[in-house]
């Protein structure tokens, strides 16, 4: 089962990222940019993500990803820890989260 100490992890692996503690629970930034946070007691995780494409991963798995109310209208998703398939799945998620926020010097050396 995948869990926070797993996020944390693949998180901070990516250059420059830096982790916080905002809202009552951990943030990551890249250079500044918010990519990610491990809300639900570390449960969950939210990342960045095109509201068209995010609307379809919903539809698609439900019990994998959901929408928070208050971020409807904001290019985030949220991901249960424990419905991932595998490590490579949660690396994947957490690294395109990372390249939607990451400046461009750093996706043109990644």
């Amino acid at each position: 089962m995948t869990t926070g100490d797993d996020v944390r992890a693949v998180a901070l692996s990516l250059a420059r990222t830096k982790e916080g503690f905002e809202w009552q629970m951990p943030t990551f930034r890249v250079a500044g940019k918010l990519f990610l946070t491990l809300p639900e007691n570390e449960t969950s995780m939210a990342v960045r993500c095109p509201i068209a494409d995010r609307d379809e991963l919903v539809q698609a798995e439900p019990d994998k990803f959901w929408i928070a109310p208050h971020e409807v209208m904001n290019a985030w998703v949220r991901v249960r820890l424990a419905a991932l398939d595998d490590l490579e799945e949660l690396e994947a998620i957490v690294m395109d989260s990372w390249r939607q926020a990451a400046p461009k010097e750093l996706l043109e050396s990644d």
